[in-house]
């Protein structure tokens, strides 16, 4: 059965159209209310990123958990991963995050943790849905949900980062951290600092408005350039909600996701702390999976999104897995994607070996690769089962044969068409991605 507001990764569009509306806000809270706090008294965080739009979502989904007589908890600005740890923490019901990531400011969204930090299931997003068809009846004024700020929220999430540490004194070791603009704008550094490195912040002042533009790990130009002009040892890049760190090492060079994969895989096996394979998804570069197998390290291929890596996880017992945009899961050390995280066990493993970024992620040769982008509007999968554009990705795979692969595949955020080609040649990567593109596009215009 499929649902018509929650994507792979929870509920997301542009602010003030469907569903993206305070409206909708209202009525999506008192339907979370019913299907995720059923107890009398139960208990619902909110965090949010730096978006101004967060403001406005936040009182609607505020008043609509308090209407179906939920206590609320506000948590402010604050990464994602820090509200799953919250919901735990605290004991709450459930946890309530008010992003769109990576996205301009334009866009906003809604995801849900459960108790235990998770995502919520199909199931339970299925439940919701059908509670947002049903009328909205607000509580008797007695069992109204109270609500009240988490004042010391930030500071819990700072211990837990600073407390979970292993790796030794950063001191000594200067980085360069783009915040942009977005939630760990505050927290990131201040846990960098606290474990003695020394810090030097870009994409801190936001305004609601300029999260993720032109800085962050969508965007590294800013990054490399600041690395290399301090010389410092590495850069470190979140995304608006801070669930993704991409880092750029000492020379301005971009470190990936797959290399963070790969450089935390190689650590934790030298300290025999891995457990089963690495999961990654079908967009992980092939040179991943000759670099972990060199290590006698399986990588087993999920669909893209972090909730089908943490799917095949869970199934096969693995410990790390992640997307090559960066969003990594250590479920040793937390239950979701956390860039904070994942840049502490990537300095670990510096620290550790006694080596440089570029030297940790050396034994990894990626394939080139292409990935473009194609804009549609409406849905993406007519667009592929049109048969002139599976012959086209037909036509480009038996030019390739095995020394590549093709994937296309609709974005589970945004409105696109994501055209990806991998070779063990850059100009034929990129040939092949133009031609499967231009067929997409036209199919579009169709």
């Amino acid at each position: 059965m499929s649902r018509q507001y929650f994507g792979t990764d929870g509920i997301r569009g542009h602010v003030g159209k469907s569903p993206m509306t305070p409206e909708f806000a209202l009525k999506l809270g008192w339907a979370a209310g019913r299907v995720l706090a059923r107890d009398p008294g139960a208990h619902v965080l909110i965090g949010k990123d730096t978006r101004r739009s967060g403001y406005m979502f936040e009182s609607a989904l505020e008043a609509g958990l308090s209407a179906a007589g939920v206590r609320v908890s506000l948590l402010g600005p604050l990464p994602t991963p820090a509200v799953a740890f919250l919901t735990r923490d605290v004991g709450a019901q459930a946890g309530v995050v008010i992003s769109a990531s990576h996205n301009p400011h334009h866009d906003n969204g809604v995801k849900f943790f459960s108790a235990d930090g998770d995502k919520l299931s199909d199931a339970i997003e299925h439940e919701i849905e059908d509670w947002l068809e049903r009328d909205l009846q607000c509580v008797e004024p007695e069992y109204l949900g109270p609500v009240r700020r988490l004042v010391d929220a930030s500071q819990r999430y700072v211990r837990y980062c600073t407390d979970g540490y292993r790796g030794g004194d950063l001191t000594g070791l200067t980085m360069v951290v783009d915040c942009a603009n977005g939630a760990a704008y505050q927290v990131g550094p201040e846990v960098l600092r606290k474990l003695g490195a020394t810090v030097h912040v870009i994409g801190d002042k936001p305004d609601g408005l300029n999260i993720n533009r032109d800085c962050g790990s969508t965007h590294l130009a800013m990054l490399k350039s600041a690395v290399v002009e301090r010389g410092a040892h590495l850069g470190i890049a979140f995304d608006g909600d801070a669930d993704r760190c991409l880092m750029v090492d000492e020379h301005g060079q971009a470190v990936d996701g797959d290399q963070i994969l790969f450089a935390i895989a190689r650590h934790r096996q030298s300290r025999q702390a891995l457990t089963g394979p690495v999961v990654g998804t079908l967009m992980s570069n092939l040179g991943l999976q000759q670099a972990l197998g060199v290590l006698g390290i399986d990588l087993l291929r999920a669909k893209v999104g972090d909730r089908y890596v943490l799917e095949q996880m869970r199934r096969h017992g693995a410990s790390l897995g992640g997307e090559t945009s960066g969003h990594t899961l250590c479920l040793d050390v937390s239950s979701t994607g956390d860039g904070i995280i994942t840049a502490l066990q990537v300095l670990a493993a510096m620290r550790d070996f006694g080596v440089p970024l570029s030297e940790l992620v050396a034994g990894l040769h990626k394939c080139p690769q292409v990935l473009i982008n194609v804009p549609v509007t409406g849905k993406a999968a007519p667009v592929l089962e049109r048969d002139d554009v599976r012959h086209a990705v037909q036509i480009s795979e038996a030019r390739l044969g095995e020394s590549g692969r093709v994937l296309l595949r609709a974005s589970g955020t945004e409105p696109l068409i994501r055209v990806m080609v991998e070779a063990g040649d850059a100009s034929a990567a990129q040939s092949e991605a133009d031609a499967i593109a231009d067929s997409v596009r036209k199919a579009c215009s169709v």
